[in-house]
């Protein structure tokens, strides 16, 4: 029997040469309902190159409160855990996450191919605003509110899930 339906989304910013190699920075779980599970700034785990605040609204003083990469990791980890996860770019937030989640057990918007073919690119990935205005007629930022984006892509999902399921 399915778990229950959890909605993911990371911000990350970014270390290495050019602040090219993304670092978890922030992690938003959340329910079906779009109520908060989890969501929470995590120490950055190597010297930061760029914080992204243009997109991610952070900078140098936003992780006094943060928690460490292996407690948020092990947290979001134990909320996903035998549920059904939805999100936009899921391979991305896992990814900077440093989790696995079994395939069948993903509803990632960005990749479901019934969104892609009605806008005409059955190859590429569309933003989560268009989606979300194509399908919903509601406007949103793709920027710092890793909950917007969690519950945007939960409402998404629920909109189409027995086309989906």
């Amino acid at each position: 029997m399915p778990g229950e339906y959890v909605g993911l989304s990371c911000v990350s910013i970014g270390a290495g040469q050019g602040g090219s190699m993304p670092i978890l920075a922030r992690v938003t779980v959340v329910d079906r309902r779009g109520q908060v599970l989890m969501d929470t700034l995590v120490k950055p785990t190597a010297p930061v190159v760029s914080y992204r605040t243009s997109t991610t609204g952070l900078d140098a003083n936003s992780f006094g409160d943060a928690i460490s990469f292996v407690t948020a990791q092990a947290t979001a980890a134990k909320l996903l855990e035998g549920n059904i996860l939805v999100g936009h770019e899921l391979w991305k937030d896992l990814s900077v996450l440093g989790v696995s989640h079994p395939a069948v057990d993903t509803r990632d918007t960005a990749v479901f191919l019934p969104f892609r073919a009605a806008l005409g690119t059955p190859n590429a990935v569309v933003g989560l605003p268009t989606l979300i205005w194509h399908f919903m007629k509601r406007k949103m930022t793709m920027g710092t509110d890793s909950a917007e984006i969690s519950r945007a892509s939960m409402d998404l999902f629920r909109s189409h899930q027995k086309e989906w399921e």
